[in-house]
């Protein structure tokens, strides 16, 4: 049994309770993952993480809102440094599989968010995420169409749903092979394809 941690600020306890539950989800079903299982993954008693927490889908609300700000803030420090609006759209391509490979359990959170019924908080936030995602996407694909890097008949709405999609389907087949570090060597090729096809003059 891990041995009990001492106090932690409440920010802090909050903050590792997050990194426990990403944690978890790498490793199982994020659907099966108990408030039991978190709390011994942290050293704690159930009672301790109700302290901060009122109840499991408060804690998915915060984990949620965890993934949103820190992949958001990946793609926009990659989009900043980005030359161009092409360069733009390869960083942060290859900021979000990077994001990926570091926290598996994300995105098996994310598609078990959006498969669950009804409505919840932490699925409206990943809804969110999503928006904001495109939003980014959407500004790129102008920027380049106005430069001259992209095709200027290039459908915007496509081409977004194209992104996202490709970075879902290695997702997939990596953790479909056990082997999400895979994803890192397959995202250039696999960029390079989609670049072909929005690209000017291709």
């Amino acid at each position: 049994m891990n041995p009990r941690p001492h106090p932690l600020p409440a920010p802090e306890r909050r903050a590792a309770t997050v990194e426990a539950v990403v944690d978890l989800a790498a490793e199982q079903n994020p659907a099966d993952i108990t408030t039991t299982a978190i709390a011994e993954r942290m050293g704690l008693t159930q009672g301790a993480l109700f302290r901060h927490f009122p109840n499991k889908d408060a804690i998915l609300e915060a984990a949620m809102s965890w993934v949103s700000e820190r992949l958001l803030a990946r793609v926009d420090e990659a989009i900043e440094h980005a030359a161009s609006p092409l360069v733009a759209l390869e960083a942060m391509f290859m900021a979000h599989i990077d994001f990926v490979a570091r926290h598996p359990g994300v995105p098996r959170m994310l598609f078990g968010e959006l498969q669950r019924p009804g409505k919840s908080l932490p699925k409206k936030l990943v809804q969110t995420l999503i928006r904001q995602y495109e939003d980014r996407l959407r500004s790129l694909f102008d920027a380049g169409m106005a430069q001259g890097e992209l095709d200027r008949a290039l459908d915007v709405d496509a081409a977004a749903v194209l992104f996202i999609g490709t970075i879902q389907g290695l997702v997939m087949q990596s953790l479909l092979a056990g082997k999400v570090g895979q994803i890192r060597h397959d995202a250039p090729g696999v960029f390079a394809i989609y670049r072909r096809g929005i690209a000017a003059g291709t």
